[in-house]
């Protein structure tokens, strides 16, 4: 049951140190930000980088080698430069010290970033990618796909063939650093993109796939879990980052969606003999994988109060 051929990570959010009020997302309403302005975003950002270094520490202490960090740790990021916060001093040390730790770090902006769009949708998506980029520049971090920042092809507008050419088009209107860091991913749903899908993109640009196994499998198209991931394997210039999650409702809740994601891990992950790392997409977080890897961790009040009313 416990893997061991690849480094672990999960996604954005610390269990353990949330209920200790650690936490990177600390946000704000439009309203707010038009009252209270710059300095109560950089007040925010600050507290949100501090206490990501506190959960890169946990994660090194513990065992974890790989780690998705939020995409929000800015409120309302695409309204400012982030050299321009009174903070920004500190927030840069802060980030540059996350960036010595020995950790490999990623980020999965939201679905809004649309590469293949047009109008106002591309140029949000060209904003919001830079500021994922410039995060990393930030924190010393040599421009590649070791730090990836992943995102989705978005929706087909109604031609896949030509929203790929899209896609890869408008790729070349990214700057350097952050074409050296984009990754894409395969979709859970058929009217969207599988992993040979993809690949018409990486041999345009050689932008490399992310493999999520969840996604393959409610989405496969003509290729078995192992060419899929095989596939999405060789389009890799360092040890690839793909994503593995259980379904909930096979696992958990048979009537929830067909692509939501289980609260813990329940399977074992087939790297078919390769070396790669793996982010553990469970909503449990890195309880979830602390429970997989044969340890048993101690669970926040918050946590076994949900337990315990899921099981009533």
């Amino acid at each position: 049951m416990t893997p061991t051929s690849f480094n672990w990570g999960y996604a954005c959010i610390n269990l353990s140190l949330q209920a200790r009020k650690i936490t990177t997302n600390r946000g704000m309403i439009k309203k707010t930000f038009a009252e209270k302005g710059l300095a109560y975003a950089s007040e925010l950002a600050l507290k949100n980088v501090q206490d990501l270094l506190v959960i890169v520490d946990w994660n090194i202490e513990h065992g974890f080698k790989l780690f998705r960090i939020s995409s929000d740790l800015f409120p309302w990021a695409s309204e400012y430069r982030i050299a321009e916060l009174p903070d920004f001093a500190e927030i840069r040390a802060t980030l540059e010290e996350i960036g010595r730790r020995p950790i490999r770090l990623t980020t999965h902006p939201g679905p809004f970033n649309q590469l293949a769009g047009q109008g106002n949708v591309l140029t949000n998506t060209l904003k919001d990618l830079e500021y994922q980029s410039e995060l990393f520049d930030l924190m010393g971090l040599t421009p590649s796909h070791w730090n990836k920042i992943n995102i989705h092809v978005g929706g087909t507008y109604g031609d896949k063939t030509a929203t790929l050419a899209r896609f890869a088009r408008n790729f070349s209107l990214l700057s350097a650093n952050l074409r050296a860091r984009l990754t894409v991913e395969n979709d859970d749903r058929p009217s969207l993109y599988t992993v040979s899908d993809l690949l018409t993109v990486y041999e345009a640009v050689g932008i490399p796939i992310v493999f999520d196994y969840f996604h393959h499998s409610l989405n496969p198209g003509y290729q078995t879990e192992e060419e899929a991931f095989l596939t999405a394997y060789a389009t890799w210039d360092v040890r690839p980052v793909f994503h593995y999650s259980d379904s909930r409702q096979h696992w958990e809740d048979p009537r929830a969606r067909r692509e939501a994601h289980a609260d813990w891990l329940y399977s074992s992950v087939n790297t078919y003999g390769k070396e790669v790392d793996i982010v553990f997409e469970s909503k449990m977080k890195e309880l979830a994988v602390l429970r997989l890897r044969g340890e048993d961790p101690d669970l926040p009040p918050a946590v076994q109060k949900l337990m315990k009313q899921q099981a009533e």
